[in-house]
C-alpha cells in the first residue's frame, strides 16, 4: 500500500511527548502510530514539532477587510469607547463605506485576507458579507467568487448578512433571499440592531423562515453592545428550539452577556446547551465579551473568531487564529498551561463543533486538515503565534512559500 502523505516524527497535543507517524489517504487520516512502515507518495518530516488540527475562524466580516483607510475613525471610536454604549452608532457610521461597494475592489481585498489565512493555517472561515439596500449583492458576489477560487485551500462559508437590520431596512430581506439563490451558504442576522424587541423577534423569524425555505444554517450577531437588557440571545435560542434547528445556529459576539445578572446568565447557559447553539466570541475587538470560560466549562459550543481585519471596527488582524488566542489569553487572563490548552481548542476542534463542522479531529478517520507548527507545545505556539511550517488541507500540502 502507498499512502498519499505520511507525516513522520510528529508530536501531538496528546502523544505525551512521544514521536508518532500520521498516514493520510484520500483526504482522511487513516493510521496513527509509532511506526508506519508502508510507502507514501509524499513524506513530510515534522522534526519533532507539534502537529494539530488546522485553525477554524467562525466569524470574519470578509467583505469589509482593509476598508478602514476608506473612512475616518469615528466608527472605530464609537464602537470601542466606554462600555460599548455607542455600538449602534458605530454601525450606522460604518455603513457609509458601502456607498462605494463594488465587487471589483472587494475581491482584491478578500484575496489578500485569504492568502493570509492559508499562510497561517486557517482552513475554515465563516465569512460574512453585508447584504442590504446599501451593499446590495456586491460583497456576496465577491465572496462567492473567492469561495470558488480558494476551494482547495480554504472552506469559505458565505453568510448573507443584513448588517443594517431587516425591519429597519426595508428591502434587505429580499437581498438576503437573492443571495441564497446565488449560492450563499448561511442565513445571517443582527436582531439587536432593530429598535424594539418585537422588531428584533420579527427579524429573527424572517431569517429563520428563509433558513427553513432553503435548508440553511443560521449565524447572527447578537447583543453586541454594553446593554444588559438586550435579550436577542434568548430570542435566538428559543426560536432555534421552536424551529427544530438545534445544532445549526451560531451566535457571534453576545457581548452583553458580560453584564447579565447571574440568574439570567444561568438561564441563557441552559438555553444555549439545549439549542446546541455555537457561540463565537471576539474579545480582541471590543471591551466586552461573552463569558468564554464559563461557557466552555458548561459544555456550550464556544469558539474564538477574528471578526475584523483593518475595518471600521478593528484596525488590526492577520487571519491568524494563534494571534487571536494570544490576545484572548491576555484579555481574559487565561495564561495557565491548562487554560492555553482550552484556548487552542477554541480555535480548532471546538471552533469546528461550534459551526457544526464534523470530523475536524486529529484521529484515525478524521479529516486531514492539519498544521505542523514551529513549536513543540501549545504554550510555545500561542506565545510566538508564528505561521505553521506546513499547512495540510484534505491531505494536500498547501503551505504558502
Amino acid at each position: 500500500m502507498s499512502y498519499d502523505l505520511l507525516i513522520k516524527n510528529a508530536k501531538t497535543r496528546f502523544s505525551q511527548g512521544e514521536v508518532i507517524q500520521i498516514a493520510i489517504q484520500d483526504g482522511k487520516i487513516v493510521k496513527i502510530g509509532t511506526s508506519v512502515n508502508e510507502e507514501a507518495k509524499k513524506v513530510i518530516d515534522a522534526g519533532g514539532k507539534l502537529v494539530t488540527e488546522s485553525f477554524v475562524n467562525g466569524h470574519l466580516h470578509l467583505c469589509k477587510v482593509y476598508t478602514l483607510a476608506m473612512m475616518d475613525e469615528a466608527a472605530l471610536g464609537a464602537y470601542t469607547d466606554g462600555s460599548m454604549g455607542g455600538a449602534m452608532t458605530a454601525i450606522e457610521l460604518a455603513a457609509k463605506v458601502k456607498e462605494q461597494y463594488n465587487e471589483s475592489w472587494i475581491i482584491e481585498n478578500v484575496r489578500k485576507a485569504l492568502n493570509l489565512a492559508v499562510k497561517f493555517g486557517n482552513t475554515h472561515i465563516r465569512a460574512f458579507a453585508d447584504t442590504d439596500t446599501k451593499a446590495k449583492l456586491e460583497g456576496v458576489k465577491a465572496l462567492l467568487r473567492a469561495r470558488e477560487e480558494y476551494k482547495d485551500r480554504i472552506k469559505v462559508e458565505v453568510v448573507a448578512f443584513p448588517q443594517d437590520g431587516v425591519v429597519r431596512d426595508p428591502g434587505a430581506e429580499e437581498y438576503i433571499e437573492e443571495a441564497l439563490k446565488l449560492g450563499a451558504d448561511v442565513v445571517g442576522g443582527i436582531p439587536w440592531i432593530e429598535y424594539t424587541d418585537s422588531d428584533a423577534q420579527e427579524h429573527i423569524d424572517r431569517m429563520f423562515a428563509l433558513a427553513k425555505k432553503y435548508d440553511k444554517p443560521v449565524s447572527m450577531l447578537i447583543d453586541d453592545a454594553g446593554d444588559p437588557t438586550l435579550k436577542t440571545l434568548e430570542m435566538l435560542a428559543v426560536t432555534t428550539i421552536k424551529n427544530g434547528w438545534e445544532g445549526r445556529v451560531t451566535a457571534q459576539h453576545s457581548r452583553a452577556m458580560a453584564l447579565y445578572p447571574e440568574p439570567y446568565y444561568r438561564k441563557i447557559e441552559y438555553l444555549l446547551k439545549r439549542a446546541k447553539i455555537g457561540v463565537v466570541s471576539d474579545p480582541q475587538t471590543g471591551p466586552l465579551y461573552a463569558r468564554v470560560k464559563d461557557l466552555y466549562h458548561a459544555g456550550v459550543r464556544i469558539a474564538l473568531g477574528q471578526d475584523d481585519i483593518a475595518d471600521a471596527y478593528y484596525p488590526f488582524g492577520r487571519n491568524n487564529m494563534l494571534e487571536v488566542a494570544f490576545l484572548a489569553a491576555h484579555l481574559m487572563w487565561m495564561n495557565s498551561r491548562q487554560e492555553m490548552e482550552i484556548l487552542y481548542d477554541l480555535i480548532t476542534t471546538n471552533a469546528a463543533e461550534a459551526l457544526g463542522a464534523e470530523g475536524h479531529k486529529l484521529k484515525e478517520g478524521g479529516q486531514a486538515d492539519l498544521v505542523i507548527l514551529n513549536a513543540e507545545s501549545v504554550w510555545e505556539a500561542i506565545w510566538n503565534h508564528e505561521a505553521p511550517l506546513y499547512v495540510i488541507k484534505t491531505g494536500k500540502d498547501i503551505t504558502a512559500r
